[in-house]
């Protein structure tokens, strides 16, 4: 025999478990990485005492101001994170849930992930020294060129690599530095034929190049939505496309000239 139940408690059981599916995900972790700006380094300078860039076989200039390049800090790749922190973070400008295959598409366990990035870094690396000899005209075989930068991976330093090098052996073509004296910082993947490429969490890192004192930052052009998202007061966005075009901004700004933005 069929019983017909009352409205409300229709309701409570439909509810019953969809409750329950919230319960769970209360507790089960979630597959997201949670991110947050990181440090900055100015790879005109040193890192633990050693020079970012070491050039021999050619004349090096002395340069001013800086050239920061940017990171963010995520979780790593097995760490549980709950639906408590997402929400957390979701209301955050500081804070960024990213899907974890975004952050870290290689898989694999923890020292495989450092492995892939320590390979992506020296690939980045060469790619810059390349890309900035062959921006100025050098052959590799007359100039040697050693980057250093501990404890960072990944490919997204290779645009300020590159400029580091432009700038020590060429500044801004006229005896100037490319900075202007200020502290510029930004982010983008290059290839040998200075190409500059995308690389994600763009927001997070505009707010790392300001806290550490940069009023300009060099941006991948495809990504100037996400930079304006959250972008610090004092910061200006600059595009760029290619090595010869952040070289060019950065000239144009320093003259006064009229400079593209975001």
């Amino acid at each position: 025999m069929l019983t017909r139940l009352s409205r409300p408690r229709a309701l409570v059981l439909c509810a019953l478990p969809v409750l329950a599916l919230f319960g769970v995900a209360a507790f089960a972790p979630l597959p997201f990485t949670l991110a947050q700006p990181g440090s900055t380094a100015n790879v005109l300078g040193s890192d633990h005492g050693t020079p970012v860039i070491s050039i021999k076989g050619t004349p090096t200039r002395t340069t001013e101001g800086e050239l920061r390049m940017t990171t963010i800090v995520a979780t790593g790749p097995t760490a549980d994170v709950g639906i408590g922190d997402v929400i957390d973070s979701w209301f955050r400008t500081d804070r960024a849930v990213l899907p974890r295959e975004s952050v870290y598409p290689s898989g694999g366990s923890e020292k495989e992930i450092e492995k892939h990035n320590l390979d992506d870094m020296r690939k980045s690396q060469d790619s810059a020294v390349d890309a900035a000899l062959n921006y100025l005209g050098k052959k590799p075989g007359s100039v040697d060129v050693t980057l250093h930068l501990a404890d960072v991976g990944g490919p997204s330093a290779g645009l300020f690599f590159a400029l580091g090098i432009v700038d020590k052996l060429d500044g801004d073509g006229s005896g100037g530095d490319l900075t202007g004296g200020r502290t510029v910082a930004g982010t983008g993947t290059i290839q040998a034929n200075g190409e500059v490429g995308a690389v994600g969490g763009v927001s997070l890192k505009t707010q790392a190049a300001r806290r550490d004192g940069a009023t300009v930052f060099l941006v991948p052009k495809a990504e100037c939505r996400e930079a304006r998202a959250e972008l610090p007061k004092g910061l200006r966005l600059i595009p760029v496309t290619t090595l010869k075009s952040a070289v060019s901004s950065l000239k144009a700004l320093e003259q006064g000239h009229k400079v593209p933005g975001c």
